[in-house]
């Protein structure tokens, strides 16, 4: 009878199976290297900017310091898989309307395109779209040029992207 018992907690004790558990991909955007002023001298470090997807409406930007550039690499890719986002994409592959999205002084607007024409954007902005599985879209930022605003602001861009059906429904016009 214990030995039953404990083949069911083994089954049922432990992460989630590689089966179910989505293949992310990352993508780094910057590595910087930045340092503290202390009594001692300087104190150098990394600073890493990833942004991690699935390639199919998931998303997510993360930012991490460590004192090489591994622990940076790796410490970022677990902040960008903690705020994931999810979005709607078209059957196209395109974004389902024109929206804008702000974080700073960075602003990023994005408009939909016709099948074929590619990613159009520029720094960051580009990354994200790729990682986020979105082919066919043009995007323009503006205001500032920092790539991890920039990053941000795309993010919360794709973020406030809602489909027909979900306007109808949340104006009870069904």
């Amino acid at each position: 009878m214990s030995s039953d018992l404990k083949k069911v907690n083994k089954k049922s004790s432990g992460r989630k199976s590689n089966s179910q558990e989505v293949k992310l991909v990352e993508r780094l955007i910057k590595i910087g290297r930045v340092s503290k002023v202390t009594k001692g001298g300087k104190k150098l470090s990394f600073r890493a900017i990833v942004v991690v997807g699935d390639e199919n409406g998931k998303v997510g930007v993360g930012v991490a310091k460590a004192d090489d550039v591994v622990n940076a690499f790796k410490k970022a890719k677990t902040d960008g898989r903690k705020n994931l986002v999810n979005f709607p994409i078209t059957k196209s592959l395109t974004i389902p309307h024109t929206v804008t999205g702000k974080f700073g002084a960075c602003k990023v607007f994005m408009k939909p395109s016709i099948e074929g024409s590619g990613v159009i954007a520029g720094g960051a902005v580009r990354i994200v779209l790729e990682v986020a599985g979105v082919k066919n879209v043009i995007a323009k930022q503006l205001g500032s040029n920092n790539l991890l605003n920039n990053a941000r602001a795309s993010v919360c861009a794709l973020e406030s992207l809602t489909t027909k059906s979900q306007v109808l429904k949340k104006r009870n016009l069904n």
